[in-house]
């Protein structure tokens, strides 16, 4: 039986606004609702502002259960908003607005035990693009047990040099291709395979677990000094926003709860494509659901391969 594992998760909380209509969302918010769907027990860490989309973000969060008590109230910033545009195949890029509430998230002594109690910290790129959540960012992860970098490079939304920072203190770092590939370019790595600059990064942080994501093509997961491989679900894409947050819940549910690296990496790859099936970040999965895509777990596993120990 799995542990009901206790989470916190860092940073922005916000709407994205699409042509006709508007969902809630941020990357550490769809991680928190897709990590207590699952089973944990989740805190979310934030700020809004003093208007109607803050209580409507604090509702939410409240409403599938999600522990608010370090969602911060500010009375001279609105709650955050992002403009995202979809190409043809739903594959979205976004314009963030700035300053946001969630650029003002200061520590307190609440928010300090939240995280020393916590099992694991969930926190990403962009929530310290501001001096004052990248401050209380910073302290937090002094006390934090097991930290988990979700690497969001959104530019023009940090700096690489205190990406590199948040790199050194982390235990578990998910990347996508693209953001693999600026930091090893950045860091002047020689090597020219993805898994060679997995194994790059691993030694240059003194990290055990990355896992990168590959798209319609799937992950690649190294733990345990070993690779494993899933190949992706071929699903029809609505819009691949919140996918990867929803494959990193997943990946953090199974991965600390001691299951096999290979069947975490396969049921994080059916989450991620049943959330791009659909429209917005956190549409509600059902167990049969997840069922019915790894009911053919048997066929991924042919393709699936795990690599010799490094």
């Amino acid at each position: 039986m799995e542990k009901r594992l206790k989470g916190v998760c860092f940073g922005e909380v916000l709407f994205d606004v699409f042509l006709e209509h508007k969902k809630i969302g941020g990357a550490p918010l769809n991680v928190a609702s897709r990590l207590n769907s699952l089973g944990g027990e989740i805190a979310m860490m934030s700020a809004v502002g003093n208007d109607a989309n803050g209580k409507i973000v604090v509702d939410y969060l409240n409403g599938v259960g999600v522990n608010t008590e370090s969602v911060q109230v500010k009375e001279n910033y609105a709650t955050g908003v992002v403009n995202v545009i979809l190409n043809e195949k739903g594959n979205a890029s976004y314009d963030i607005n700035y300053p946001a509430a969630w650029d003002k998230i200061e520590v307190s002594t609440t928010s300090t035990q939240l995280v020393e109690d916590a099992d694991f910290f969930v926190y990403g790129s962009l929530s310290s693009r501001d001096s004052v959540s990248n401050n209380t960012l910073k302290e937090l992860l002094k006390v934090a047990k097991y930290s988990i970098f979700d690497v969001n490079l959104r530019v023009p939304h940090y700096t690489k040099s205190n990406v590199l920072e948040l790199l050194q203190v982390a235990d578990f770092i998910k990347f996508n291709d693209d953001e693999l590939n600026e930091i090893c370019q950045e860091l002047q790595s020689d090597k020219k395979s993805l898994e060679q600059n997995i194994l790059f990064i691993a030694k240059k942080t003194n990290t055990k677990t990355i896992c990168v994501t590959l798209g319609s093509h799937g992950a690649v997961l190294y733990c345990n000094n070993k690779f494993y491989h899933n190949c992706g679900f071929k699903v029809n894409v609505v819009d691949t926003v919140g996918s990867g947050d929803s494959f990193l819940a997943a990946l953090i549910i199974k991965l600390l709860n001691g299951e096999d690296p290979q069947h975490a990496i396969n049921f994080a790859s059916a989450i991620g494509a049943i959330v791009a099936q659909n429209e917005g970040a956190n549409p509600v999965i059902s167990p049969t659901e997840i069922d019915v895509f790894l009911s053919g777990f048997e066929q991924v596993n042919r393709f699936a391969k795990t690599s010799t120990t490094y």
